[in-house]
């Protein structure tokens, strides 16, 4: 039978507050609980290197109490239950049983749950910095029964709950920081689409960005470089020229068309004359920011982009060609006529695509796939050597330069004074 205590005693107001005590005490675990809790290692680290001043500070403080979290969890939640235990046996001596229920259930309720819940859920980062040191204590006194169960739940569901966002999600979260979305961000539109390209761009590939074959203006190494040809070259307004032989699939290299300066229309010269520089192969499924990376090294901004074809060899008597073939080129070469030098022309017009889901069979491959050496763009020696063929196995589908993956990253077009502008009125 509990024993009753008059009011206005000494002994009345030593229980009266000892419940205020379990009251509070119960309260701040539970408000704990929710506030440290619900903020992840990943947060914490962030707010602690680039956060504001003051949450710099209140994060340094609060990252070693969470760093253990399944010990500061068993920790909260065992004081916590202490707390509201111990509760009714102290109401007990001041009203009936009933009533010792019902006030500590509603006490506990209000003050040590609504409340405290709700204030930790908004000021976590400043309350919890502020206990800190008192939580620290908690986990020592608590230690030998906290422990063993810490130890069980880190076997059981693993040390580390890491919320990292994976790409998709961190692209949403990104649109909502951005200033269109009306929640308070700051991050502008071009801001929001370029991290959002960057995102985008390790499933995009070289077919993705790249220009058709049939839509890329590119020149024969026989043509000489007459005044009609160096205007057409001049129009186009490219910094780079493919240069193919026999067919236009097949590019061999690339002239720099600033080589082209100190070059006399009325000379005639031809084209196999000037600096011709390997052009690098690539297969249509190479990842965008593997093309960029080689694209760095500073070897060639320009790529033909081929396509893997299982050719059945016709004729089972001929052996297949060899991967390059024995070509030579005529120094004086066929002279071909000024039309069909202009028919071959391929004006370069721009061919995007943003798809929702881009091809990923080759992201099964390494990301630190390179070019081989020999596709580097060294200069093409065409002075009695062979000149590169594609293997019969192989096809060119298109050419990929540095500005179609800038516009990939960027998802927007890039103008320049050569390009041209239609109006749809």
């Amino acid at each position: 039978m509990a024993v009753e205590y008059k009011c206005c005693g000494s002994n009345f107001f030593i229980h009266i507050l000892i419940i205020v005590f379990l009251v509070v005490f119960a309260g701040m675990m539970s408000g704990l609980t929710l506030g440290l809790m619900s903020m992840s290692l990943v947060d914490l680290e962030v707010l602690a290197k680039s956060g504001t001043p003051k949450d710099r500070k209140h994060a340094a403080k609060i990252l070693p109490v969470v760093k253990k979290q399944h010990l500061l969890l068993c920790t909260l939640l065992i004081c916590n239950a202490a707390a509201m235990e111990a509760l009714p046996i102290f109401l007990d001596g001041l009203v009936t049983a009933w009533g010792a229920i019902l006030i500590s259930v509603t006490l506990i309720l209000l003050f040590g749950e609504i409340i405290p819940q709700s204030v930790c859920s908004r000021y976590g980062l400043a309350i919890g910095a502020a206990v800190a040191p008192f939580v620290r204590v908690l986990v020592w006194i608590c230690y030998p029964v906290a422990f063993p169960i810490s130890k069980l739940l880190d076997f059981l569901l693993g040390h580390g709950h890491v919320a990292l966002f994976r790409r998709a999600e961190l692209k949403t979260l990104v649109n909502f920081h951005g200033n269109e979305a009306g929640k308070g961000g700051e991050l502008t539109h071009d801001e929001t689409t370029i991290i959002a390209g960057a995102l985008e761009l390790s499933e995009k590939t070289a077919s993705d960005a790249m220009t058709p074959i049939a839509d890329t203006f590119a020149i024969d190494i026989n043509a000489k470089l007459d005044r009609d040809l160096m205007n057409l070259i001049l129009e186009k307004g490219h910094s780079r020229v493919p240069v193919y032989y026999e067919e236009c699939t097949n590019i061999i290299g690339l002239i720099l068309v600033k080589n082209l300066l100190a070059i006399h229309p009325e000379d005639e010269v031809p084209v196999k004359s000037v600096t011709i520089r390997r052009i690098p192969r690539v297969p249509e499924t190479l990842p965008l920011y593997d093309i960029l990376n080689e694209f760095q090294k500073g070897h060639s901004h320009m790529a033909v982009v081929v396509r893997r074809c299982n050719k059945a060899v016709e004729d089972p008597g001929n052996p297949p060609e060899n991967q390059v073939k024995e070509v030579t080129i005529n120094i004086d070469g066929e002279k071909l006529s000024q039309e069909k030098i202009l028919k071959s022309k391929r004006s370069l017009q721009k061919w995007k695509s943003f798809p929702n889901g881009a091809n990923n069979s080759y992201r099964g491959g390494s990301r630190s796939k390179k070019w081989s050496k020999d596709m580097y763009s060294d200069i093409l020696q065409i002075d009695g050597n062979p000149l590169p063929k594609l293997p019969e196995e192989e096809e060119a589908v298109g050419v990929i330069t540095m500005e179609d993956v800038i516009e990939e990253l960027l998802q927007e077009e890039i103008f320049d004074e050569t390009d041209h502008h239609f109006d749809d009125s």
